[in-house]
Protein backbone atom coordinates (compact mmCIF):
# COMPACT_ATOMS: atom_id res chain seq x y z
CA UNK A 1 0.00 0.00 0.00
CA UNK A 2 1.27 3.48 -0.86
CA UNK A 3 2.05 5.49 2.27
CA UNK A 4 4.40 8.13 0.87
CA UNK A 5 5.46 9.85 -2.36
CA UNK A 6 8.77 11.25 -3.63
CA UNK A 7 8.69 13.72 -6.51
CA UNK A 8 11.48 14.97 -8.75
CA UNK A 9 11.44 18.70 -9.52
CA UNK A 10 13.06 19.80 -12.79
CA UNK A 11 11.29 18.11 -15.70
CA UNK A 12 8.51 16.79 -13.46
CA UNK A 13 7.11 19.83 -11.63
CA UNK A 14 8.75 22.66 -13.56
CA UNK A 15 10.99 23.58 -16.50
CA UNK A 16 13.09 26.57 -15.60
CA UNK A 17 10.76 29.16 -14.08
CA UNK A 18 7.60 27.62 -15.56
CA UNK A 19 5.25 25.03 -14.13
CA UNK A 20 4.66 21.91 -16.17
CA UNK A 21 0.90 22.12 -16.81
CA UNK A 22 -1.13 20.48 -14.05
CA UNK A 23 1.87 19.71 -11.83
CA UNK A 24 1.06 22.05 -8.92
CA UNK A 25 -2.55 20.87 -8.81
CA UNK A 26 -1.29 17.27 -8.80
CA UNK A 27 0.97 17.96 -5.81
CA UNK A 28 -1.95 19.55 -3.99
CA UNK A 29 -4.17 16.54 -4.70
CA UNK A 30 -1.56 14.21 -3.18
CA UNK A 31 -1.25 16.44 -0.12
CA UNK A 32 -5.02 16.66 0.31
CA UNK A 33 -5.26 12.87 0.24
CA UNK A 34 -3.14 12.75 3.40
CA UNK A 35 -0.17 11.05 1.76
CA UNK A 36 3.10 12.64 2.92
CA UNK A 37 5.50 13.66 0.19
CA UNK A 38 9.02 14.93 -0.26
CA UNK A 39 10.83 16.46 -3.22
CA UNK A 40 14.12 14.86 -4.27
CA UNK A 41 16.34 16.53 -6.83
CA UNK A 42 19.82 16.42 -8.29
CA UNK A 43 19.48 20.02 -9.46
CA UNK A 44 22.90 21.55 -8.95
CA UNK A 45 22.32 25.06 -10.28
CA UNK A 46 20.12 26.17 -7.38
CA UNK A 47 20.38 25.98 -3.60
CA UNK A 48 17.57 24.49 -1.54
CA UNK A 49 16.47 28.02 -0.60
CA UNK A 50 16.30 29.00 -4.26
CA UNK A 51 14.19 25.94 -5.04
CA UNK A 52 11.86 26.76 -2.17
CA UNK A 53 11.42 30.30 -3.55
CA UNK A 54 10.81 28.98 -7.06
CA UNK A 55 8.08 26.65 -5.82
CA UNK A 56 6.55 29.52 -3.86
CA UNK A 57 6.41 31.62 -7.04
CA UNK A 58 4.68 28.72 -8.76
CA UNK A 59 2.07 28.68 -6.00
CA UNK A 60 3.38 25.88 -3.79
CA UNK A 61 4.55 26.46 -0.21
CA UNK A 62 7.12 23.82 0.77
CA UNK A 63 9.13 23.68 4.02
CA UNK A 64 12.85 23.62 3.19
CA UNK A 65 13.32 20.36 5.08
CA UNK A 66 10.92 18.68 2.64
CA UNK A 67 13.31 19.34 -0.25
CA UNK A 68 16.12 16.77 -0.49
CA UNK A 69 18.88 18.05 -2.74
CA UNK A 70 22.08 16.39 -3.90
CA UNK A 71 24.20 19.43 -2.96
CA UNK A 72 22.97 19.26 0.64
CA UNK A 73 23.69 15.53 0.79
CA UNK A 74 27.19 16.09 -0.58
CA UNK A 75 27.84 18.93 1.86
CA UNK A 76 26.85 16.63 4.73
CA UNK A 77 29.25 13.97 3.49
CA UNK A 78 32.13 16.47 3.34
CA UNK A 79 31.46 17.65 6.89
CA UNK A 80 31.12 14.12 8.23
CA UNK A 81 34.43 13.07 6.69
CA UNK A 82 36.41 16.25 7.33
CA UNK A 83 37.05 16.86 3.63
CA UNK A 84 38.10 20.16 2.06
CA UNK A 85 36.50 20.48 -1.37
CA UNK A 86 37.81 21.73 -4.67
CA UNK A 87 34.47 22.95 -5.99
CA UNK A 88 33.67 22.44 -9.65
CA UNK A 89 30.07 23.59 -9.32
CA UNK A 90 27.72 26.31 -10.51
CA UNK A 91 28.58 29.71 -8.98
CA UNK A 92 25.17 29.82 -7.27
CA UNK A 93 26.08 26.75 -5.24
CA UNK A 94 29.20 28.09 -3.59
CA UNK A 95 27.15 29.45 -0.69
CA UNK A 96 26.05 25.90 0.16
CA UNK A 97 29.68 25.09 1.00
CA UNK A 98 30.76 28.46 2.38
CA UNK A 99 31.19 27.22 5.95
CA UNK A 100 33.60 24.45 4.93
CA UNK A 101 37.38 24.80 4.75
CA UNK A 102 38.50 24.93 1.14
CA UNK A 103 42.21 25.65 1.51
CA UNK A 104 44.51 22.82 0.44
CA UNK A 105 41.59 20.80 -0.99
CA UNK A 106 41.64 17.02 -0.57
CA UNK A 107 38.40 16.17 -2.39
CA UNK A 108 36.94 17.07 -5.80
CA UNK A 109 33.26 18.01 -5.89
CA UNK A 110 31.40 18.12 -9.20
CA UNK A 111 27.98 19.51 -10.02
CA UNK A 112 26.64 21.21 -13.14
CA UNK A 113 29.36 23.86 -13.33
CA UNK A 114 28.42 25.08 -16.84
CA UNK A 115 31.05 27.66 -17.93
CA UNK A 116 33.27 26.60 -15.00
CA UNK A 117 33.94 23.34 -16.87
CA UNK A 118 36.96 24.88 -18.60
CA UNK A 119 40.37 23.30 -19.10
CA UNK A 120 42.15 24.94 -16.17
CA UNK A 121 39.51 23.82 -13.66
CA UNK A 122 39.23 20.31 -15.11
CA UNK A 123 43.01 19.94 -15.11
CA UNK A 124 43.25 21.13 -11.48
CA UNK A 125 40.62 18.55 -10.54
CA UNK A 126 42.49 15.86 -12.48
CA UNK A 127 45.74 16.56 -10.62
CA UNK A 128 44.03 16.36 -7.23
CA UNK A 129 42.45 13.04 -8.21
CA UNK A 130 45.80 11.68 -9.37
CA UNK A 131 47.17 12.59 -5.94
CA UNK A 132 44.49 10.46 -4.29
CA UNK A 133 41.63 12.88 -3.63
CA UNK A 134 38.16 11.27 -3.87
CA UNK A 135 35.83 12.31 -6.68
CA UNK A 136 32.40 13.25 -5.30
CA UNK A 137 29.48 14.11 -7.53
CA UNK A 138 25.85 15.14 -7.17
CA UNK A 139 24.86 12.79 -9.96
CA UNK A 140 25.86 11.07 -13.19
CA UNK A 141 23.00 12.41 -15.28
CA UNK A 142 23.98 12.79 -18.92
CA UNK A 143 21.58 15.57 -19.87
CA UNK A 144 18.44 17.37 -18.79
CA UNK A 145 15.64 19.37 -20.37
CA UNK A 146 16.21 23.12 -20.27
CA UNK A 147 13.79 25.82 -21.31
CA UNK A 148 15.33 25.82 -24.81
CA UNK A 149 15.93 22.08 -25.22
CA UNK A 150 18.27 19.35 -24.00
CA UNK A 151 21.44 20.44 -22.20
CA UNK A 152 24.53 18.58 -21.02
CA UNK A 153 24.52 17.73 -17.32
CA UNK A 154 27.52 16.95 -15.10
CA UNK A 155 27.68 13.22 -15.91
CA UNK A 156 29.85 13.44 -19.05
CA UNK A 157 32.44 15.51 -17.17
CA UNK A 158 32.42 13.07 -14.25
CA UNK A 159 33.11 10.20 -16.66
CA UNK A 160 35.93 12.14 -18.34
CA UNK A 161 37.67 12.70 -14.99
CA UNK A 162 37.11 9.07 -13.96
CA UNK A 163 38.77 7.94 -17.18
CA UNK A 164 41.67 10.38 -16.99
CA UNK A 165 42.46 9.80 -13.31
CA UNK A 166 41.60 6.08 -13.28
CA UNK A 167 39.19 6.53 -10.40
CA UNK A 168 35.51 6.00 -9.58
CA UNK A 169 33.18 8.78 -8.45
CA UNK A 170 30.99 8.47 -5.39
CA UNK A 171 27.45 9.67 -6.17
CA UNK A 172 25.70 11.47 -3.31
CA UNK A 173 22.46 12.26 -5.17
CA UNK A 174 20.19 10.13 -7.33
CA UNK A 175 20.49 7.24 -8.19
CA UNK A 176 22.29 6.57 -4.88
CA UNK A 177 20.19 4.26 -2.71
CA UNK A 178 21.30 6.18 0.39
CA UNK A 179 19.84 9.37 -1.07
CA UNK A 180 16.45 7.77 -1.73
CA UNK A 181 16.40 5.99 1.61
CA UNK A 182 17.13 9.19 3.54
CA UNK A 183 13.97 10.72 2.05
CA UNK A 184 11.99 7.51 2.68
CA UNK A 185 13.08 7.52 6.32
CA UNK A 186 11.99 11.14 6.64
CA UNK A 187 8.53 10.07 5.47
CA UNK A 188 8.45 7.44 8.20
CA UNK A 189 7.83 4.72 5.64
CA UNK A 190 9.39 1.52 4.37
CA UNK A 191 10.83 1.64 0.84
CA UNK A 192 8.15 -0.63 -0.62
CA UNK A 193 5.48 1.78 0.67
CA UNK A 194 6.85 4.73 -1.30
CA UNK A 195 6.41 5.73 -4.95
CA UNK A 196 9.01 7.87 -6.75
CA UNK A 197 7.89 10.05 -9.68
CA UNK A 198 10.37 11.53 -12.15
CA UNK A 199 11.31 12.15 -15.78
CA UNK A 200 14.67 10.31 -15.79
CA UNK A 201 14.49 6.57 -16.51
CA UNK A 202 17.91 5.90 -14.98
CA UNK A 203 18.31 8.26 -12.02
CA UNK A 204 14.67 8.56 -10.95
CA UNK A 205 13.09 5.24 -11.86
CA UNK A 206 15.86 2.62 -11.99
CA UNK A 207 17.53 4.23 -8.98
CA UNK A 208 14.35 4.13 -6.94
CA UNK A 209 13.56 0.55 -7.96
CA UNK A 210 17.07 -0.53 -6.96
CA UNK A 211 16.49 1.02 -3.53
CA UNK A 212 13.30 -1.00 -3.08
CA UNK A 213 10.79 1.71 -3.94
CA UNK A 214 8.15 1.70 -6.66
CA UNK A 215 8.50 4.28 -9.43
CA UNK A 216 6.64 6.11 -12.18
CA UNK A 217 8.33 7.63 -15.25
CA UNK A 218 6.53 10.73 -16.50
CA UNK A 219 6.56 11.72 -20.17
CA UNK A 220 7.58 15.31 -19.52
CA UNK A 221 10.90 17.13 -19.15
CA UNK A 222 13.81 15.15 -20.59
CA UNK A 223 11.61 12.15 -21.47
CA UNK A 224 11.83 11.04 -25.08
CA UNK A 225 9.85 8.28 -26.78
CA UNK A 226 11.25 4.88 -25.85
CA UNK A 227 12.94 5.99 -22.62
CA UNK A 228 10.80 3.49 -20.71
CA UNK A 229 12.76 0.74 -22.46
CA UNK A 230 15.88 1.95 -20.62
CA UNK A 231 14.38 0.88 -17.28
CA UNK A 232 16.34 -2.27 -16.42
CA UNK A 233 14.43 -3.35 -13.32
CA UNK A 234 10.87 -4.70 -13.08
CA UNK A 235 8.12 -2.63 -11.54
CA UNK A 236 8.50 0.71 -13.31
CA UNK A 237 5.28 2.41 -14.47
CA UNK A 238 4.62 5.05 -17.11
CA UNK A 239 2.41 8.15 -16.90
CA UNK A 240 1.74 11.02 -19.26
CA UNK A 241 2.62 13.63 -16.62
CA UNK A 242 2.57 14.29 -12.88
CA UNK A 243 -1.19 14.77 -12.95
CA UNK A 244 -1.73 11.27 -14.37
CA UNK A 245 0.84 9.82 -11.98
CA UNK A 246 -1.02 11.36 -9.03
CA UNK A 247 -4.29 9.91 -10.30
CA UNK A 248 -2.69 6.46 -10.60
CA UNK A 249 -1.35 6.61 -7.04
CA UNK A 250 -4.53 7.96 -5.46
CA UNK A 251 -6.87 5.56 -7.27
CA UNK A 252 -4.70 2.58 -6.30
CA UNK A 253 -4.49 3.84 -2.72
CA UNK A 254 -8.28 4.10 -2.49
CA UNK A 255 -8.71 0.58 -3.90
CA UNK A 256 -6.22 -0.81 -1.40
CA UNK A 257 -8.02 0.99 1.44
CA UNK A 258 -11.34 -0.53 0.42
CA UNK A 259 -9.82 -4.00 0.18
CA UNK A 260 -8.19 -3.58 3.58
CA UNK A 261 -11.51 -2.59 5.16
CA UNK A 262 -13.31 -5.49 3.52
CA UNK A 263 -15.70 -3.26 1.59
Amino acid sequence: MTKGVLIDLSGTVHLGEKEIPGAIAAVRSIRESGLPLRFVTNTSRMTRGMLQELLKRLGLAVPPEHIFTAPRALRGYLRQNGLRPFLLVHPRLHEEFADLRQDEPNAVVIGLAEEEFHYANLNAAFRLLRDGAPLLTMGRTRYFEGEDGLQLDAGPFVVALEYAADTQAKVLGKPSADFFLAAVADLGCRPEEVVMIGDDAASDVDGALAAGLRAILVQTGKYRSGDEEKITRPGGMLARDLAEAATMILSTSREQSREGSGK
